[in-house]
């Protein structure tokens, strides 16, 4: 019996990407460098982190990385990011029905994003704000991002909730690296930033295609 879902944020709960892209532009534009005009491109450079987006990112326009680059981008896009989080997002269809339903099941939720955790926590609180998470957790210090199991592990053992208890749902391999390493069941969704064969090459336990079929998997 499944009683904690811990779910990934951008492309699982919420579609970020216009938003991470508008931002992601707006930084490469204001340090000089050309902007990436396909949607697509974002769509492979984000969930590692906010390091990994600003390294792709330059990658891509620059063909080159400097850790110093990399910071500089990172000031930009963060001071722009932080000034209007909620620009350019929206939550999935049928989230909030699953939420609901969830709920009145009493199945604790948890959010574990690579998005700073600021960042994440403002984006789950003006989204979903009447939907109680018993934990919201985004990128923070001490704790390894996604892929390493640590987030996930220390969700369960907050909440006193055995790992094969747990439910990690996600978008990319990233989540399905993390809820495999941390002994979790794992539910790939078609609805994010990746395909169906990334999901299931890297271990979930199912895919979906719509919010409420993971209803399916809690027994």
């Amino acid at each position: 019996m499944i009683r904690l879902c811990i779910f990934d944020l951008d492309g699982t709960l919420s579609n970020t990407l216009e938003s991470i892209a508008f931002f992601g532009n707006q930084a490469l534009k204001q340090l000089g460098y050309p902007t990436i005009d396909s949607l697509d491109t974002f769509r492979y450079l984000v969930g590692n982190g906010a390091d990994s987006l600003m390294r792709g990112m330059l990658k891509t326009v620059a063909g080159s990385v400097s850790e110093e680059a990399v910071k500089k981008l990172r000031h930009v896009y963060d001071q722009a990011y932080e000034q209007a989080p909620m620009y350019l997002v929206k939550e999935y269809d049928g989230i909030r029905k699953l939420l609901d339903r969830l709920q009145q099941k009493r199945i604790l939720l948890a959010v574990l994003s690579n998005k700073p955790d600021n960042m994440a926590k403002q984006v789950v609180a003006q989204l979903f704000g009447e939907i109680s998470f018993a934990r919201c957790y985004g990128q923070r210090p001490g704790v390894q991002r996604k892929p390493s199991p640590q987030g996930a592990q220390l969700i369960a053992q907050e909440l006193e909730i055995p790992v094969k208890q747990c439910l990690y749902v996600g978008d990319t391999d990233v989540d399905m690296k993390t809820g495999k390493s941390a002994g979790m069941r794992t539910i790939g969704v078609r609805w994010g930033f990746r395909e169906e064969e990334e999901l299931r090459s890297h271990g979930a336990d199912g895919v979906i295609s719509h919010p409420l079929e993971l209803l399916d998997y809690l027994d």
